[in-house]
């Protein structure tokens, strides 16, 4: 003896209720910008999640004390990760000098994020422009490279980024240039940002460390 079951379609229905049909007075959707939306449309959450970044723009200004005495101190800031639309690509620029003149280098590079801008782990490759200027050489020319984005807490709140690239590359004067940073909030626009740089060619190696506040638009 068989027996069959068969389902009403019915059955297999989650049901739903709109939005326009919630038992709310319009007193409280008048006052809940959330709401309003959710009646005009039901967003798809998880799509959002994916692809708001987990990270923001800043504005970046601080000290920089470089590993040859000769250099001591100095001035960096710039910008990094303006967003051009959504479509995960980025532009950063950035000016270094050491207060006595013998250390400068400033550039801008175009980064292509390579997952959903709301991951939590992301890789981003690189070209741009680099020009570096020592007592001990003087250079400048494309820059190439790959950056590494680890999130820790979404909205800019703290993240650890590794950037490694190479300018003129394939030259005699081709320079690899590593940065390692960390950044943490300390307001919801404002943010402290320790990081190491470091120089090599070959004729030259320099590094720097750094303290850089952040202003987050």
């Amino acid at each position: 003896m068989s027996l069959l079951l068969v389902a009403n379609p019915g059955w297999c229905e989650t049901p739903s209720k709109s939005a326009q049909d919630l038992d709310l007075s319009p007193e409280v959707i008048k006052k809940s910008p959330v709401l309003q939306r959710w009646r005009r449309e039901v967003p798809n959450v998880l799509e959002e999640i994916q692809n708001d970044p987990s990270f923001r723009t800043k504005v970046r200004l601080g000290y920089s004390r470089f590993t040859s005495w000769e250099q001591g101190g100095g001035i960096i800031f710039g910008v990094e990760d303006v967003f051009i639309g959504r479509s995960g690509l980025t532009v950063s620029a950035e000016y270094e000098s050491a207060f006595n003149g013998k250390h400068e280098s400033y550039g801008g590079n175009l980064y292509y994020y390579l997952r959903p801008l709301g991951s939590y782990v992301n890789f981003a490759p690189l070209v741009g422009y680099q020009n570096l200027r020592t007592n001990d050489y003087s250079t400048n020319g494309v820059n190439v490279g790959i950056k590494l984005l680890l999130v820790l807490s979404r909205g800019g709140a703290a993240d650890i980024s590794v950037t490694q690239s190479w300018m003129s590359p394939g030259s005699e004067e081709e320079v690899g240039l590593t940065t390692a940073a960390i950044g943490y909030a300390i307001t919801r626009n404002l943010r402290l940002s320790t990081g190491f740089k470091q120089q090599t060619s070959r004729q030259y190696q320099d590094s720097s460390v750094g303290v850089v506040l952040e202003w987050m638009p």
